[in-house]
């Protein structure tokens, strides 16, 4: 899979899991993809102070991205 085709795949992820963030008054924005292993995440708006935002970026967020790109190894935010 090319970068290119990899950035699609996580935004297709992100666009997926994007509602129920936004109904909690949050959202999330791609920051990078490093080695096509790593993707770095910027949660934002009511998700930066929620006291379950790790919990919902390893179950929810890391979850859906490596479902439309399993050789994706781990999700971060990054504040």
């Amino acid at each position: 899979m090319s970068s290119e085709e990899l950035k699609i795949n996580v935004e297709k992820a992100l666009d997926e899991i994007r509602p129920f963030l936004q109904s909690d008054g949050g959202d999330i924005n791609l920051l990078s993809i490093d080695d096509g292993k790593l993707v770095k995440v910027q949660l934002t708006g009511a998700c930066t102070s929620c006291s379950v935002n790790q919990m919902t970026l390893k179950s929810g967020v890391e979850m859906t991205i490596k479902k439309y790109a399993p050789q994706i190894e781990r999700v971060i935010n990054v504040e």
